[in-house]
């Protein structure tokens, strides 16, 4: 049996150190902050870190608590543009970075975070403020 990205790169407490050093950068991001309706980061830090988990194998308390992640439908209701996405990435990379991951490691989950952020996108940069 292989061990899970998971496992190998700390579990848990990896990706509270991540999701937490994501939102500091976050909240002083005032627009991408603006994304983010509650006044408490908490919240949503709570779900990123829990979706984080199940994805790289780790246990489902996501699914069981929220159901199917259905990222894209989930994020729909926010207008999320290209620009939005490259603020969202650059602290989140950013994060990435705070973790010091092995490479292999490091490089799978900086692809997947770009992929995911780039699927999120639903607004042109232009049609912001229309």
């Amino acid at each position: 049996m292989t061990e899970s990205f998971y496992d190998r790169v700390g579990g848990e407490q990896t990706f509270r150190d991540l999701v937490e050093c994501f939102y500091r950068g976050v909240a002083g991001d005032p627009p991408l902050r603006a994304l983010y309706p509650e006044e408490d980061l908490g919240p949503a830090a709570d779900r990123l870190r829990l979706f984080l988990v199940q994805y790289w194998g780790g246990p489902h308390t996501y699914q069981e608590t929220r159901g199917h992640p259905r990222l894209r439908i989930r994020h729909s209701p926010f207008r999320v543009t290209s620009a939005q996405r490259d603020r969202w990435v650059h602290h989140m990379l950013t994060a990435v970075d705070s973790l010091g991951l092995p490479p292999a490691e490091d490089a799978e989950l900086r692809e997947y975070l770009v992929r995911a952020a780039g699927f999120m996108v639903n607004t042109d940069d232009s049609d912001v403020g229309s």
